[in-house]
C-alpha cells in the first residue's frame, strides 16, 4: 500500500473509531431511543441543511446535497422512513433554469399540515443574499412531487426551520434575509402558499445579526422565537399576538458558534433546543430543555468528537417521540430519536452546560 493510501485508510479508520466511540456515549445518555445515519453512500460528496416531516406513510428527511456547499450541481435529496428502514437517497429538485444555467440549491424545509399536501420549501440562487424562494408538494407522503414553483418577489418561505401551524389554520413561516445585515422577519400563508404577507424585519441587522428562526408556543397567544446570531449567543424575541407584532430582539445566555439552530414546543408543554452549545466551532451538538422559554436545563450531547455536527432539525412525531436530524461531518446525515419523558435534567447556571 502507498503513503497516500495509508494514509486515506488511517483516517476512515479514525473516523469510523470517533463515530463508534460517540454512538457509544449516546446510547447511554437516558432519553435516548435510537440513533442511525439515514445513509452510508450517496452520489454526492458532501450535505448540508436538513429537515424532517411525519406523514400518514411515515417520516421524510430531506437537505441539500453535491460537490460542496454553493457549487450549481447541489440539489436537495430525499430518503423516506417506511418503518422499517431509509430509503437511498433521491434528487428531487435542482437549480437547473436550461441547458446553459444552473444555480445551486440551499436550505429545504419540509412541514406535513394536518390537512394537506407534503410541503417541500427550498431555496435556488447563486447565495444567500440573492437566493429566492421555490415550493414543490407531494400527495404520496414524498414519493412524488409536483412541478417547482417560485415564490412571489421578496417571500422566501421558511428559511431553515419548519413552520408552525396557527390556530387559525394559516402557516406561519420564520425566514429572514442576509441582503442588507442578517435581519429576521416572518411570512404568513392561510393557502398553503397560495398567497403571502409578511412582517417588516424585528432587528435592524446592526446591534443583533439574526437569521434562521424557530418558533415556538406559550399561553395566551404568545410566541417565542429563537434563533442563530453573528454574536456569540442564540437570539430571542416574543410575540404578544400570534406573530403579527413582535418585542424586541435580544440575546439569550446559551452560546452560539454563528450555526444554525431548531427547537419545537412539545405536547407536554415543554420546549426542546437543539444547537450547537460553544462560542466557536461545530461540536458539540447539545439538547437542552424548558417549560418557559428562559430557563434553560441541559438534557445530552449529540456529538462531542472534532468535526462539525450542525444545523439539527427536530420535530415530535404522532407517537410521543422527538425526532432530530443533522449534519454529520458534512459527509452524512444523522438521525436520532428521543422520548421526551427520559431525560436528565441539569440546571445551566448563567448559561454554562452542566455535565
Amino acid at each position: 500500500m502507498n503513503t497516500i493510501a495509508s494514509l486515506v485508510s488511517a483516517v476512515i479508520f479514525a473516523a469510523a473509531i470517533s463515530s463508534q466511540a460517540n454512538a457509544a456515549e449516546l446510547a447511554q445518555q437516558m432519553g435516548v431511543v435510537r440513533s442511525e445515519f439515514i445513509y452510508e453512500r450517496a452520489p454526492f460528496a458532501q450535505c448540508h441543511a436538513t429537515t424532517l416531516a411525519e406523514t400518514k406513510v411515515g417520516l421524510v428527511a430531506a437537505w441539500f446535497g453535491g460537490t460542496r456547499e454553493g457549487n450549481k450541481d447541489v440539489g436537495i435529496w430525499l430518503a423516506r422512513h417506511d418503518g422499517k428502514g431509509w430509503s437511498a437517497p433521491v434528487e428531487v429538485a435542482n437549480g437547473v433554469e436550461s441547458p446553459e444555467n444552473r444555480y445551486p440549491c440551499w436550505n429545504p424545509v419540509l412541514f406535513q399540515p394536518a390537512n394537506g399536501l407534503l410541503l417541500l420549501f427550498y431555496k435556488v440562487g447563486p447565495s444567500p443574499s440573492t437566493w429566492w424562494g421555490m415550493l414543490m408538494s407531494s400527495e404520496d407522503g414524498g414519493k412524488t412531487w409536483s412541478a417547482p414553483r417560485r415564490l412571489p418577489e421578496g417571500i422566501f418561505g421558511p428559511i431553515k426551520n419548519k413552520p408552525v401551524a396557527l390556530a387559525d389554520g394559516a402557516l406561519l413561516c420564520p425566514t429572514s434575509s442576509e441582503h442588507a445585515g442578517w435581519r429576521a422577519h416572518f411570512e404568513r400563508t392561510a393557502d398553503l402558499g397560495k398567497t403571502w404577507t409578511k412582517t417588516e424585519a424585528i432587528n435592524d441587522g446592526k446591534v443583533i445579526g439574526a437569521i434562521q428562526p424557530s418558533v415556538l408556543f406559550h399561553p395566551q397567544n404568545r410566541l417565542q422565537a429563537l434563533g442563530r446570531s453573528r454574536q456569540g449567543n442564540l437570539w430571542e424575541a416574543w410575540s404578544e399576538d400570534g406573530g403579527k407584532t413582535w418585542g424586541a430582539m435580544k440575546l439569550m445566555a446559551l452560546p452560539n458558534p454563528n450555526s444554525g439552530t431548531d427547537a419545537v414546543t412539545l405536547k407536554d408543554g415543554r420546549h426542546l433546543l437543539v444547537y450547537n452549545h460553544t462560542a466557536k466551532g461545530r461540536s458539540p451538538l447539545n439538547v437542552a430543555l424548558s417549560r418557559d422559554g428562559k430557563e434553560w436545563l441541559a438534557a445530552l450531547v449529540l456529538e462531542n468528537q472534532p468535526g462539525e455536527y450542525s444545523y439539527p432539525a427536530v420535530i415530535q412525531s404522532a407517537d410521543g417521540l422527538v425526532h432530530i436530524s443533522y449534519t454529520w461531518r458534512r459527509e452524512r446525515v444523522k438521525h436520532v430519536i428521543l422520548d421526551p419523558a427520559k431525560l436528565n435534567l441539569r440546571a445551566m447556571p448563567d448559561g454554562h452546560w452542566s455535565k
